[in-house]
């Protein structure tokens, strides 16, 4: 599919001076858009590896989220809301093109160095507000590849391809996650505080002569070690997947990655605060490794991983916080939510299974990130609208993340090219509380892509053969079984029965909505 940029206008580039110190360009469309009033900001808050049971309002134990809270206060808050996928790029890929990461090759968990997932001549959910006039921006983890081609990244010049191919007017983000090399920021597709010094090489394959790695220096890890996986380069006394040599003074420093990404949506924001703006705004925090700032250690007795949910529930004030400050909360539609569920210990030795106590990350859900269990892609759902959603409201209404695009294009009047989005439905009164009519059925992904169909009264997953247990060491159910797997969602939330040989009825109608599905051909 070709992507098709209709109604584009040359644009004037001012700069910003946030009291940060950071400079942000401002993009203005032209003034007879229409009044800013009728076409609200869109900020999606979109956490990494926070399980459905992680927060407060979710039923957490031992966790405190007020901010989080506060929004759910004043929004509708979703019980049956689904990612797409069990693990992190294709559960992205989903959300932000419309399309099923399964349909396309080369979707898996993406490496650091990583081509671009998401192809420029695909229509995603940037060019759908871009094109409607919006300004458009994204903020910290990113984790679905950039330049044209896998590890021919040449990482100390400008990207041949990236977040403005995809129509993102500004980008500060994290090439992939904070446990993968490079650990730089990459700022509209350039390293950010690029220091000539320290020329920056990245391999997935080799490490670099002369390059400590976790594994045979253990003794250079000062700050974090792993407990399974996870000992190549050294990076700020943290060992990671993946080996890189240089950086310098663009190395990022753990403990001050949500500050970092937050202060630059912070003055994103205030540039912008006079047109409508799209912000993508994708945290790191709940992901490992987990290394909070020291202001937020010790704020709960589940040690890091807890802290590292207190930062994420600061971060979600602070911007908060800044749309009241700016007057414009009452004009923004926020929406917060999970790329998947939740993982305990993945690959560094930070006590978080032994301090979990009483918490259950997945809210009692079976399975976990990776699986296909409930546990994997039953995820958090906040939205807020003041006027326009219900607020205090809890929606036990069946939806999926791969619905947000297509909902958000009928919001702002945006037309997508044939082919665009081809799994998005416009769900747009479910998403703004207005509507409880279920969707009747939603796929997930699990990390081998053994499918499940889940509607409001069943799940199904297809027959696999892979492990039971994820065999990194996360100890989490994959949910893989050689049979078909049939549960009824109203008396086993737990998945505990498999009901597939009483209601062979039911199964084969699951079969043949998965049969249906593979037909659809993928956009490329």
């Amino acid at each position: 599919m070709t992507k098709i940029r209709i109604n584009e206008r040359p644009v004037a580039a001012t700069l910003f001076a946030a009291a940060t110190g950071l400079i942000i360009p401002s993009l203005h469309a032209e003034a007879d858009d229409t009044r800013r009033e009728s076409r609200p900001n869109v900020v999606i808050i979109y956490a990494d590896d926070l399980g459905y049971g992680d927060l407060q309002c979710y039923g957490a134990k031992n966790v405190s989220t007020p901010n989080v809270d506060r929004l759910a206060s004043q929004g509708t808050r979703f019980t049956d809301a689904h990612a797409a996928a069990a693990t992190s790029t294709p559960s992205r890929y989903g959300m932000l093109t419309g399309e099923y990461a399964w349909r396309k090759p080369g979707t898996d968990v993406a490496a650091g160095n990583a081509g671009m997932i998401i192809r420029p001549e695909q229509y995603t959910m940037a060019d759908v507000f871009k094109h409607a006039g919006y300004s458009t921006a994204a903020f910290g983890k990113w984790h679905l590849g950039l330049g044209d081609r896998t590890a021919e990244q040449d990482w100390n010049a400008p990207l041949a391809a990236g977040l403005a191919d995809l129509g993102f007017d500004y980008s500060y983000i994290m090439a992939a996650t904070a446990d993968r090399v490079p650990c730089v920021f990459i700022e509209n597709g350039s390293v950010a505080n690029y220091d000539p010094s320290a020329p920056i090489e990245v391999s997935y394959e080799q490490n670099f002569d002369g390059e400590p790695t976790g594994k045979d220096n253990p003794e250079l890890l000062y700050n974090m070690r792993p407990s399974h996986g996870h000992d190549q380069s050294i990076v700020n006394g943290i060992s990671r997947i993946g080996y890189m040599k240089g950086g310098g003074k663009a190395l990022w420093k753990d403990e001050n990655i949500a500050d970092s990404i937050t202060e630059h949506a912070i003055a994103y924001m205030r540039s912008h605060s006079d047109r409508p703006f799209f912000m993508y705004f994708a945290t790191n925090d709940v992901h490992v490794p987990r290394f909070p700032h020291e202001r937020f250690r010790g704020q709960n007795p589940m040690g890091v991983r807890g802290d590292a949910i207190v930062q994420f529930d600061w971060c979600v004030g602070r911007i908060l916080d800044e749309l009241d400050s700016l007057g414009i909360a009452d004009n923004t539609l926020v929406i917060l939510s999970s790329d998947n569920g939740p993982v305990v210990d993945d690959g560094y030795d930070d006590r978080a299974k032994e301090l979990l106590g009483t918490h259950s990350p997945t809210g009692g859900l079976r399975g976990g990130k990776y699986s296909a269990f409930e546990g994997g892609t039953r995820i958090p759902m906040i939205v807020r609208w003041p006027g326009h959603v219900p607020a205090g409201q809890v929606s036990a209404t069946l939806t999926t993340q791969i619905d947000w695009m297509a909902s958000i294009a009928r919001l702002v009047g945006a037309r997508m090219p044939a082919g665009a989005a081809p799994d998005s439905r416009d769900q747009l009164p479910v998403i703004l509380g207005t509507s409880h009519t279920h969707r009747p059925w939603v796929i997930e992904q699990a990390s081998d892509k053994t499918l499940s169909v889940r509607t409001p009264e069943w799940t199904y997953i297809e027959p696999s053969t892979g492990p039971a247990i994820v065999p990194w060491g996360t100890e989490i159910e994959t949910g893989y079984l050689a049979e078909p797997q049939l549960y009824d969602n109203s008396t086993d939330p737990g998945q505990l029965h498999n009901v597939a040989t009483e209601h062979p009825d039911i199964v084969l109608r699951m079969q043949e909505i998965l049969r249906n599905e593979r037909k659809v051909t993928a956009t490329n």
